[in-house]
């Protein structure tokens, strides 16, 4: 009896996730035989799914650039502005998230639970002043008279900036979910948590590089 809960734990490892019968419960039958199961979730899947979604995402935002660029090219309608130099303070908040993001990964490969979480915990609250600092830019550039209708180029400024955030929202959303799940693993299951974590970071650092870009397209380009 002692050798098949050391199998279980092996297998918990190896999978990603703990052997199910019919209710989701780890476990042996009645008839002392152990459940298996059926589709074991393997690592590979979460890195497909992140990166079809960040392949999209790039997608979405190479066409917006796109319509950014012909779009300044074919009116006088054009009217640039200036844009709120908290953007500079931001975008150093979101870079030094994924800094703050590679020490939580480090101490995860290293086993240090408790400097794994708190690194992650610091990362999702950069993230947050980071949304914060955006939407106190909006406001810096209502003030200005600066709004969504005022021209073409406000108009691009407001929608990136948008669709941007609602992305990193997202991306924060994933950190507090990771952060549940490893506050309940135990020993035997923290090594399962391994691709969920590198599936977050991966999304991202995508999205901190993707707001260097359009950063500096909206400052090069207004």
């Amino acid at each position: 009896m002692t050798a098949k809960p050391a199998v279980e734990e092996l297998d918990l490892i190896e999978t990603g996730g703990p052997p199910a019968d019919s209710g989701g419960r780890l476990g042996y039958g009645d008839d002392g035989g152990d459940f298996r199961p059926a589709t074991p979730r393997s690592p590979q899947v979460y890195v497909t799914g992140i990166w079809i979604a960040l392949a999209s995402i790039l997608m979405f935002f190479m066409g917006l650039t796109s319509s950014f660029i012909v779009r300044k090219g074919l009116g006088a309608d054009w009217a640039p502005f200036t844009l709120p130099p908290l953007l500079w303070a931001n975008s150093l908040v979101l870079l030094a998230s994924s800094g703050t993001l590679e020490l939580s990964r480090r101490a995860y490969r290293d086993g240090l639970r408790s400097v794994y979480r708190r690194w992650w915990h610091v990362t999702t609250a950069l993230g947050l002043v980071f949304l914060i600092g955006q939407l106190v830019a909006w406001q810096q550039l209502r003030a200005a008279g600066v709004f969504v209708a005022t021209n073409p180029s406000s108009s691009f400024f407001y929608l990136m900036t948008a669709t941007h955030g609602l992305h990193l929202l997202g991306g924060i959303l994933a950190l507090a979910y990771v952060a549940a799940r490893s506050r309940r693993a135990d020993l035997v299951l923290w090594p399962a948590e391994r691709p969920a974590v590198t599936a977050t970071a991966t999304y991202w650092h995508f999205l901190g590089g993707l707001w260097v870009f359009l950063f500096l397209l909206l400052w090069l380009g207004r």
